[in-house]
């Protein structure tokens, strides 16, 4: 019997189902490992936390479902369960009657804004225009407040670089563009049509929002969980026309930001066909020269035929008199000078214009300075 034990497990079958056994192991103890959120909870009363919490304890306790916490949008504001979930990129948090939780915050330079700017403003201390409305307003527009913020900002670093490059590109005393400031105003084109997509996804996240009115409704969680709040409302005070009002002032502080790329993108696009323009210009030139040439070469070649008729040592008794020599070199070159004044006055009726058309400037001096001047806004007016 023994032996029969020690054969059956010592066989392929065997050898299988414990390869099997492993295997559902290991997949058991993947799957029990759970993700972990480092979070920092900020209290109305200016409590500030910092723990660590596993996704499933978070969504429970938050009464949230496991897709919730998935935060799969770049750019999201949702309601759910009388909380307000929201990513503004790599900001993720999570907003209720009471407190403010922001998640995996660690190595995105987000210590410093949450500690000394944001923590101040739920409480009143900022300069918020939501302070006297519940809690979820101020956090509302503080993290908006903070994504245009960082919009305006690379903004800022990018418009003086463009404007820089074109006017040095644009510079009428170069006969040519400088390859190293194509290659600048590339790279900065190409930051400039990053932000221009980062911004139309912010407004289309809040244009979704102001589109539905259920929506709106949903993001004043106070109204849905205080007596006293609810009544207010009740009796005038409508807090989903303040969360509209709030959403509109940020759509058109992006819609201005919008406005200033577009615009950065149209001198961009104003440069490219200036420079093409002179480089048609300059091509027009060497082709203009090169025909010059090919002219004055046919002219020379057509009355070097007399040169030719004299050198085919034929006698005549003209080469007998030395004033001949000179008298048929002053006619060689003479009938080509002729032949050649002709057909550069040809060349100049039909290529050249009457008169040069008006060409506009790629774009007005007060237009660079405002784009220079603009200041950002901040906050709701």
């Amino acid at each position: 019997m023994a032996c029969m034990v020690a054969f059956v497990m010592s066989s392929p079958l065997s050898a299988f189902f414990c390869r099997n056994r492993v295997t559902e192991a290991s997949q058991a103890a993947l799957s029990s490992v759970v993700p972990v959120f480092a979070v920092v909870s900020l209290h109305v009363l200016a409590d500030t936390l910092s723990f660590q919490r596993k996704k499933t304890e978070l969504y429970q306790e938050l009464g949230l479902q496991a897709r919730d916490l998935r935060f799969q949008h770049i750019t999201s504001i949702t309601g759910r369960n009388n909380c307000i979930i929201m990513r503004m990129e790599s900001l993720k948090a999570v907003v209720t009657p009471q407190d403010l939780l922001i998640l995996d915050f660690r190595g995105l330079g987000l210590e410093r804004w949450l500690l000394w700017e944001l923590a101040p403003q739920l409480v009143g201390d900022g300069t918020l225009a939501t302070s006297s409305l519940p809690f979820e307003f101020r956090v509302i527009e503080a993290i908006l407040q903070h994504r245009v913020n960082n919009l305006q900002t690379r903004l800022n670093e990018v418009q003086p670089l463009i404007l820089d490059t074109l006017e040095s590109l644009v510079d009428p005393k170069l006969l040519s563009a400088d390859r190293s400031l194509l290659h600048v105003l590339l790279q900065n084109s190409k930051s400039l049509s990053e932000l221009e997509t980062d911004i139309k996804v912010f407004k289309e996240c809040l244009l979704k929002i102001l589109d539905e009115d259920e929506l709106i409704e949903e993001l004043c969680v106070t109204k849905w969980t205080d007596p006293q709040v609810f009544e207010e409302s009740s009796l005038g005070i409508d807090h989903a026309e303040e969360m509209e009002l709030l959403l509109e002032n940020y759509y058109m502080q992006a819609e201005a930001l919008g406005n200033k790329t577009r615009e950065l993108k149209g001198l961009i696009d104003d440069c490219e066909s200036v420079i093409f323009i002179n480089l048609d210009s300059h091509r027009n030139v060497m082709m203009r020269l090169n025909l010059q040439l090919t002219m004055g070469t046919f002219s020379l070649s057509l009355f070097g035929l007399i040169g030719v008729a004299f050198g085919m040592n034929l006698e005549s008794s003209l080469e007998e008199d030395p004033r001949v020599f000179w008298l048929v070199t002053g006619l060689m070159f003479l009938g080509s000078g002729l032949i050649w004044r002709r057909l550069l006055s040809f060349l100049g009726r039909h290529l050249v214009p009457s008169s040069p058309p008006t060409i506009s400037p790629v774009w007005k001096r007060g237009q660079v300075n405002t784009l220079r001047g603009a200041e950002p806004r901040s906050g709701v007016k």
